[in-house]
């Protein structure tokens, strides 16, 4: 395979699950690249409202993994958690598969064949949600060795590989994306949303197969105990809380001990066995209340980071949505008959990052290492910072590119189902630096959020990073809607009209360059003050 023969030092187990995040991303993304288009050609859907029913389901897709994480690692190990989410998957891209084949024979209807769509989507959000990071997470407990503490000066060689790991796994999503948004955008649009719909399935079938097969080479994680029930205990206790409220029970805050001892001397005739699993209830409430704040402590020092990501996450969107629906009206043809779908341009992304990711090794790293003299070339946060001031650049262009079309559109006066004489690939620029910037910040965030997470909490780390994505489609969504209604007010075209002619599409892009500028500013300002985990720790941090 081509990624075992370059990810050297990753295990046999690991290539494999690399390979096999490939395929659910080939299958996600057969599915998520075109369906803007297919919203609004098969369900007749306007294109703010298909834009923002992309936005808010892949939102809702991203932020899965936040709410599922917790449960995940409490109540089920990984491996099963990866099965019993699969099946999830499938079955919604099954239902969505049978949508497309019900609409052949019937148009679909405004109501109830929507809203059909609308819960086969989400059976998808739910199995992806548990099965991602579960999946990234089984994929990490394969190396070598698991420290808590991975950026220790003694544990360099792990941090290495650990970072060889994120790179190389976001490769080879980016090649299973790839794949999934060339083959499968021109499927749908000459062969039929029915057969566009199925394949991703069947890969999806495929992989689970694959994955089930390399049981025998996978290193399971013992059970951590004193890590994975910290959520039931949590629950039990609030439990115990509120019933002892309810019963006038008295607490005292200070001390555990004396709480116990006071308890049990206001009822000296109490049964020995119960006066003994109260106080061992007393001190489990007190050990889940220690781990919940530490916990929320975790989550609370990386929230300004985290909302910093946000503008990035919103600018993600685009190449799905808007930028997409930008092809749809520019010249796509080559040669006579051949005319390339608007969704494929999507491709340009995924292929920049799988032929520029070697380099970051080969040529970025060695020329950072002789400037900075730090042995990764440039830090994590700084990684991310370098890709979010690449995004501000691509949202540039893509205001002045969409600025040009417009002018072109007016000047020759094409109506509204024509197309603009101003080729397609004038586009792809801000696709390829959109790319370049996965590969610095998309990267960056996974090693970010893995790294700066205790070991019991590192599903929830991955959720976190997803949940980056989920809210940023949110945000994109609701920016939308509230664009729409102040620009559509007075009988005005609002910026996202139907007739590609009337939009102002520029004016949306030159926002988002202002607002990741400025997220990227108060980013470096958080940057300054943040102190990663192995500082605070150990007071080193490399």
């Amino acid at each position: 395979m081509a990624e075992e023969g370059r990810a050297q030092g990753l295990s046999k187990a690991c290539v494999l699950l690399i390979v096999i995040a490939g395929m659910e991303r080939f299958a996600f993304k057969g599915v998520a690249s075109n369906l803007v288009t297919y919203l609004t050609d098969v369900v007749k859907m306007s294109n703010s409202s298909a834009a923002k029913t992309v936005n808010s389901w892949c939102g809702f897709t991203s932020i899965v993994p936040l709410l599922v994480a917790p449960l995940a690692d409490s109540f089920w190990d990984r491996y099963s958690t990866i099965l019993t989410s699969s099946f999830l998957y499938v079955l919604g891209l099954g239902a969505v598969a049978s949508t497309a084949l019900l609409w052949t024979y019937k148009p679909p209807s405004t109501t109830s064949s929507s809203a059909f769509l609308f819960w086969s989507l989400c059976l998808i959000s739910l199995g992806q949600g548990a099965y991602n990071p579960s999946l990234q997470a089984f994929g990490a407990d394969q190396l070598d060795h698991d420290d808590e503490l991975p950026c220790t000066i003694d544990d360099k060689k792990t941090s290495k590989k650990k970072g060889l790991f994120f790179q190389w796994w976001y490769f080879g999503v980016c090649s299973g994306s790839l794949l999934g948004v060339i083959l499968m955008s021109y499927i749908q649009d000459t062969l039929g949303w029915v057969l566009g719909f199925a394949i991703p399935m069947f890969a999806m079938v495929i992989s689970v197969v694959f994955f089930t097969c390399g049981n025998r080479i996978y290193a399971h994680k013992p059970d951590r105990t004193m890590y994975n029930k910290h959520f039931p205990n949590i629950l039990r206790a609030i439990k115990m809380k509120a019933s002892r409220l309810i019963n006038g029970g008295i607490a005292l805050p200070n001390d555990k001990s004396n709480m116990a001892e006071l308890e049990l001397e206001e009822r000296p005739l109490c049964d020995q066995k119960v006066c003994s699993n109260e106080v061992s209830d007393l001190n489990l409430e007190s050990e889940s209340n220690t781990h919940l704040i530490e916990n929320a402590k975790i989550v609370l020092r990386l929230l300004p980071i985290w909302t910093m990501l946000l503008v990035f996450a919103v600018i993600f969107q685009q190449p799905a949505t808007f930028f997409t629906k930008q092809g749809m009206t520019m010249k796509r043809n080559i040669g006579k008959n051949f005319k390339i779908p608007p969704a494929t341009l999507q491709s340009a992304i995924t292929l920049s990052i799988i032929l520029l990711m070697p380099l970051y090794d080969k040529v970025f790293i060695p020329i950072t290492k002789m400037v900075t003299r730090n042995e990764k070339g440039i830090s994590v946060m700084q990684r991310m910072g370098v890709g979010m001031f690449l995004s501000v650049i691509a949202m540039i262009i893509a205001a002045v590119v969409e600025t040009k079309r417009l002018e072109i559109s007016r000047e020759t006066g094409v109506q509204e189902s024509e197309t603009v004489p101003l080729s397609i690939f004038w586009l792809l620029p801000q696709y390829v630096l959109l790319g370049i910037s996965d590969i610095f910040t998309v990267v960056g965030m996974q090693e970010f959020f893995y790294n700066e997470v205790p070991v019991r909490m590192r599903t929830m780390g991955f959720a976190l990073y997803t949940s980056v994505f989920g809210v940023g489609s949110f945000l994109s969504a609701l920016m939308i809607s509230v664009i729409e209604a102040f620009t559509s007010s007075g009988g005005r075209h609002s910026w996202f009209s139907d007739d590609m002619r009337e939009d102002r599409l520029d004016k949306l892009y030159w926002l988002l360059a202002i607002a990741s500028a400025l997220s990227l500013l108060f980013y470096a300002i958080c940057c300054k003050c943040y102190k990663c985990r192995i500082e605070l720790e150990n007071g080193n941090c490399k």
